[in-house]
């Protein structure tokens, strides 16, 4: 009896045993498998990870944000043109109106109010306790003097901050072979007046009329005249 039950006590310890063997060769397999490198066909592209963040199907974090030095940003015309014909100078109360977006590291923009945008934003809150905003909109009004023959607008310059990091997107079942995947990004966007003593910049800025716009003001309706024409 003692040795047909010290049998017994054996084969089960073996069938255990394979049992756990198997069991860690499966826990073994699911490791390697996310951490083993896909074939490059089955690897998605960064516009499939992003916007897989972007619709929610991956639960996306933006980790470890830095933020670049503030540079004022490029001027670009933000007003209507007042195009003069006349002899005299010409002076006039000239509205304008600027929104300035942001744009990631493949030039597509990122939408103010978007998952993307709200996702960067939590990050750089949470890293530096301010917030960070992909959209800044801006208006007044200034005087413009515009001498004969000459053409006048406003431009206006932002102040601009880059944020890099890294978009990690989890997914609850293997998606390209991998539960987890990761791509680097760095989103360009307009910063807070004053942010690394940088400012916002508004300015006038005129031209000649070229030969065409000179003639032009030969017409009934121009000469001698001021006039604005849309931007």
């Amino acid at each position: 009896m003692s040795g047909t039950g010290a049998t017994s006590r054996a084969s089960r310890a073996i069938r255990g045993g394979s049992r756990l063997m198997a069991l860690s060769t499966a826990a073994l397999g699911l490791v390697a498998a996310m951490a083993a490198p896909a074939a490059a066909d089955d690897q998605p592209t960064r516009e499939q990870l992003i916007a897989d963040c972007a619709s929610g199907e991956g639960k996306c974090s933006f980790n470890e944000p830095k933020l670049g030095t503030a540079y004022l940003g490029d001027f670009h015309q933000v007003s209507n043109s007042l195009f003069n014909c006349s002899t005299s100078d010409a002076t006039q109360s000239m509205g304008w109106a600027d929104t300035v977006g942001s744009t990631d590291s493949a030039g597509v923009s990122v939408t103010a109010g978007g998952k993307i945008a709200g996702l960067i934003d939590l990050s750089v809150t949470a890293t530096y306790s301010h917030t960070w905003s992909s959209s800044h909109t801006e208006n007044s009004s200034m005087n413009m003097t515009v001498k004969p023959g000459e053409v006048g607008w406003i431009s206006r310059a932002q102040v601009m901050q880059t944020v890099s990091g890294t978009w990690q997107t989890h997914y609850d079942s293997p998606k390209w072979g991998h539960y987890y995947w990761y791509v680097p990004d760095t989103v360009t966007g307009p910063a807070p007046n004053g942010t690394d003593g940088q400012s916002n910049a508004v300015i006038v800025k005129t031209r000649k009329m070229t030969d065409a716009e000179q003639k032009s003001c030969s017409a009934d309706a121009k000469q001698g005249q001021a006039f604005v024409v849309k931007r």
